[in-house]
């Protein structure tokens, strides 16, 4: 046990049932900045150690069988941040990129995108299709970086992709569904988060994934996320193993 009571890493393992591992984890990469601060640090280093943790996580997270990983990197709301800071997470970005490119190909880790990275520094786009294109053909995990990501957005463009394929004839608005709606979405063919997961004790969604989170299983946690590490993770992961998933249904 932990000196707080808490479970250590090597007694999660042994309660974690390895066949009931969730296959899609999502998270919201929250508190670099209030990490960095505690420590009289600029925000860069926060968010410096946040990409350190996430390369540990995604490496983790393969190890245990999560099939697909999407982490909310870059916010639509957060061009709203000093320039010096959005350009300082940009350089971040494709310095990342290079670096873990080869550990990626290596690790079985596809990497994707979803939002609008198009929108993105031309340096931090080249680098971003590169590494989508080198790892393209891997399949051990799925990793998503949402970058330049809204949920609102997210749902504004799966309503103009819908309605322009009305207008020009290939669609009958009679025959949009769920399933309609979910092939416009940026996620378009992966399947919906089982688990979301909460770093730095914050009770939001943060416009993540409005259509993708609706029965998806929420851990929150006041770890701040430069320190989330694999024990967070596991506790996670049993947390959720916990849980009964109803769906709006009874399990009997």
């Amino acid at each position: 046990m932990g000196r707080d009571g808490s479970a250590d890493e090597k007694t999660l393992m042994q309660m974690l049932d390895r066949e009931r591992i969730p296959a899609h984890v999502a998270v919201i990469m929250d508190g670099n900045g209030r990490w960095a601060q505690k420590r009289g640090l600029p925000r860069a280093a926060g968010h410096r150690a946040g990409a350190e943790a996430l390369r540990k996580v995604v490496r983790f997270a393969a190890e245990l069988g999560v099939r697909y990983l999407t982490a909310y990197t870059f916010s639509t709301e957060n061009w709203k941040r000093p320039r010096a800071e959005v350009d300082g997470l940009m350089s971040l970005l494709v310095e990342y990129i290079y670096k873990e490119l080869e550990e990626m190909r290596g690790q079985g880790v596809c990497l994707r995108t979803i939002g609008r990275p198009e929108e993105l520094p031309p340096d931090a786009g080249a680098a971003l299709a590169e590494a989508v294109a080198r790892t393209r053909d891997n399949s051990r995990i799925i990793v998503n970086l949402a970058l330049n990501y809204g949920g609102r957005r997210e749902l504004v463009d799966m309503a103009r992709k819908l309605g322009e394929a009305v207008r020009a004839g290939r669609l009958d608005p009679g025959d949009i569904d769920e399933k309609t709606v979910e092939s416009a979405l940026y996620t378009a063919g992966i399947p919906d988060p089982d688990l979301l997961i909460r770093p730095s004790g914050e009770f939001r969604i943060s416009n993540f994934m409005l259509w993708q989170l609706a029965y998806t299983e929420f851990w929150v946690t006041p770890v701040l996320w430069p320190d989330f590490a694999r024990v967070h993770l596991v506790q996670a992961l049993v947390e959720f193993q916990r849980r009964d998933r109803r769906y709006g249904g009874l399990n009997v």
